[in-house]
């Protein structure tokens, strides 16, 4: 939204507005390297044959390929791809104790109408030199795509953005169901949706 061929207004005095430094506009992620990129492009085929393969496994996998890694840089990989193993677990969600928990409200609940629940989750798309992070939110009952958004980081902007999208179109859910990740449980998410939503 900020113009930088304005003619008035600075980038400065734009970046004021919008309550945004001026770092955060001239900031640009770092590429990942060219063998970060392979080596995420080789875990995400291991990953989508096997997905309760973890960091052990899937460097065994890695190191049948030819690529010596440690387990420390495959966990790291694998948490900029957004993907872990996909096993049963004692507790699947720590949240920080500033973040709110919030109850599953869905438990034996008949989807019986439009926008009685919507819901919202995130997955990641490998490009050619790196990964896009998508957002989207659907109705339950109709599985109709309300919004969503791509975002190059898991910051939880575009997921704020995705919600106002769907709100704008003048309808809203009775139950909005998304996990306990960072991005949904944080502050500005949830007033976010206290105003919009009438919780």
């Amino acid at each position: 939204m900020i113009d930088a061929e304005d003619p008035l207004l600075s980038i400065e005095k734009q970046c004021k507005l919008f309550s945004l430094s001026r770092a955060s506009y001239y900031y640009e992620a770092a590429p990942e390297s060219p063998r970060n990129l392979e080596l995420m492009k080789l875990i995400d085929q291991i990953y989508t044959k096997r997905v309760y393969y973890g960091t052990r496994r899937i460097k065994i996998e890695l190191e049948k390929l030819g690529h010596d890694v440690g387990r420390d840089l495959i966990r790291t990989l694998m948490q900029k791809m957004g993907i872990e193993a996909v096993y049963q677990k004692p507790k699947t969600t720590l949240c920080s104790s500033e973040h709110k928990v919030f109850p599953y409200l869905l438990r034996n609940v008949p989807i019986t109408y439009c926008n009685q629940v919507w819901s919202s989750d995130i997955t990641y798309i490998p490009m050619r030199s790196g990964f896009l992070y998508l957002v989207a939110i659907i109705d339950w009952f109709s599985r109709y795509v309300l919004a969503w958004k791509l975002s190059n980081s898991l910051d939880g902007i575009f997921c704020r953005e995705a919600l106002e999208e769907a709100l704008r179109k003048g309808i809203s859910p009775s139950i909005y169901n998304t996990d306990q990740g960072v991005q949904f449980t944080a502050k500005a998410f949830i007033l976010l949706g206290a105003k919009k939503l009438h919780i």
